[in-house]
């Protein structure tokens, strides 16, 4: 059976391809690095990371953009002997604007080498690509209308992409303006039995999320919506454990199977906040007698029967991480993992320190994604602040303006100090927390989820650990939390998830750096 969500976590927008026997799914990665986050499985059940395909400032640059701006909803295809990755980056999303530069890049394997970027236009975002029977391409994505006073989700749109030249041609079309529902986004066309069926997503990101299937004879349209309603939504049922339902694309595996890829949340109660972000689930899709097709219910199950395809099994993971290298498990927050800020080696990862925790160019924060309501975070950090401008520890951390910060710095006598802060929507609370260390001692950090709580405590390598005084609201770490309006304006977006990490700055350019010796991150059961 497979179970749901089957990758767990932020991972949000998922776009499913099948090669031969090996299935990926690439997400959304926002304002982190490596850009668009790949997984691969040969049997549906179990799946692996594998990293993110734009690792290098060559391929993405993400310098100042925005808090859940980044990396929208990328296209991952296959044709010719190579993928095809397209996407968008966000630059700007408030006040009405959006600034959307798409790329296409290419690769002959998962592993790459990607190629450099190709620009293809900024009209709108959600881009994916079709490679129809009859060799040629075309470039889909959601039309963005800026204009005050109109509808600014204006369509699905269409554009021929000759594949070797690497360019769009002639002008675009609009082939759908979605259902009722409204905010047609996220398109993926298919053809399968003489039809052009073209799947998207509906109703916004939230809780009334969902997706659409509409189908054409011919390329063009018009587009008839399945009479039968949405492929997939849990809109209807607060009760389901898997909220927000949407966002499909959809695979036939070597045996004939279709699935359907789409997002989904588990919230902390009924409707309430979603601190693990929005995750990828997987439903089995079937086809009615007249060629449509139907998730069972149009709701999503958590549990549903695998393909008949063989079992291939992953081995278990470690929970502590020594850091021989980087693995593919770690986000970096706006820069890429480079040798100038981050060096891993056995038995310590060395992060040189960068920005204020509100900067957007150059974070030094090395994060994993939080994949269960009940987890903990440890770590080792050997630190020599000298002035309060300095700072090393674990967070646990959402975005620039929510987080949570357990950290070594030094008082105004040079002396080594442990305390924390928090900040929610942008207001930050120095806690009334001051443990004096020893100078040169290492210091071991503890995070631990525990639902809505989050516990910070400390301990040295012979002590047992200490837990603080500390009331902390874990569901600040949640879209819901993040979402910003003033003045109905909207100011912030909330598209990631709660992660746990390794943050240092150093704040007056005096190259300070902090060793943290492991990273072991647990799940819990409850």
């Amino acid at each position: 059976m497979i179970q749901n969500p089957v990758l767990r976590g932020f991972e949000p927008d998922p776009v499913i391809v099948r090669v031969g026997d090996d299935h990926y799914i690439a997400t959304s990665t926002f304002e982190w690095y490596p850009g668009v986050r790949l997984h691969h499985s040969r049997d549906l059940v179990n799946w692996r990371t594998l990293g993110g395909a734009l690792d290098s400032r060559r391929l993405l640059d993400l310098a100042g953009v925005p808090d859940s701006g980044g990396i929208w909803a990328p296209g991952l295809s296959y044709t010719d002997g190579l993928f095809h990755l397209v996407f968008t980056v966000v630059d700007t999303y408030a006040e009405g604007w959006k600034d959307l530069p798409n790329y296409v890049t290419t690769a002959p394997s998962m592993e790459g080498p990607w190629s450099d970027p190709v620009p293809l236009h900024g009209r709108g975002f959600d881009v994916s690509l079709f490679h129809d029977e009859d060799g040629r391409s075309w470039l889909l994505n959601m039309r963005f209308d800026w204009r005050p006073g109109r509808e600014s989700f204006a369509g699905i749109e269409l554009q021929e992409y000759d594949r070797g030249s690497r360019k769009l041609l002639g002008e675009p079309r609009t082939i759908s303006v979605g259902t009722a529902a409204g905010v047609a986004e996220g398109p993926h066309l298919y053809r399968k039995d003489g039809w052009y069926y073209l799947v998207h997503a509906e109703g916004g990101t939230g809780y009334e999320h969902g997706a659409a299937v509409a189908r054409s004879r011919d390329l063009f349209g018009p587009y008839e919506p399945d009479p039968a309603g949405p492929l997939l939504t849990s809109r209807h049922d607060p009760s389901l454990a898997l909220q927000k339902a949407g966002h499909c694309s959809l695979v036939e595996t070597s045996t004939g199977e279709w699935y359907a890829a789409h997002l989904a949340a588990r919230p902390y109660g009924e409707r309430g906040r979603c601190v693990l972000g929005r995750e990828t689930a997987l439903q089995p899709v079937t086809w009615t007698e007249d060629r449509w097709p139907r998730i069972a219910g149009g709701v999503p199950a958590v549990t549903v029967p695998a393909p008949a395809l063989p079992s291939a099994p992953l081995p278990e993971e470690p929970a502590a991480d020594h850091f021989d290298v980087l693995g593919p498990e770690w986000s970096t927050l706006r820069r890429p993992a480079t040798p100038d800020w981050v060096e891993p080696a056995r038995g310590r990862l060395r992060i040189h320190g960068g920005q204020s925790p509100a900067g957007r160019r150059t974070p030094s924060l090395v994060a994993r994604r939080v994949t269960a309501q009940h987890c903990s975070f440890e770590t080792r950090l050997t630190f020599a602040p000298r002035t309060p401008d300095h700072l090393a520890g674990l967070t646990a951390y959402y975005n620039t303006r929510n987080w949570h910060y357990l950290y070594v710095t030094a008082n105004d006598d040079g002396s080594p100090l442990l305390t924390a802060l928090s900040c929610a929507a942008g207001n930050v609370t120095a806690h009334p927390v001051a443990v004096g260390l020893e100078p040169g001692r290492p210091v071991v950090l503890r995070a631990e989820l525990d639902g809505p709580a989050l516990r910070f405590s400390y301990g040295t390598s012979d002590s047992e650990p200490c837990v603080l005084p500390l009331d902390l609201d874990a569901t600040v770490l949640s879209d819901e939390h993040a979402d910003e309006f003033h003045d109905g304006q909207l100011r912030v977006l909330g598209f990631t998830g709660a992660m746990l990490g390794l943050w240092v700055q150093d704040l007056d350019g005096a190259g300070v750096y902090g060793d943290f010796a492991h990273a072991t991150y647990e799940e819990r059961q409850r």
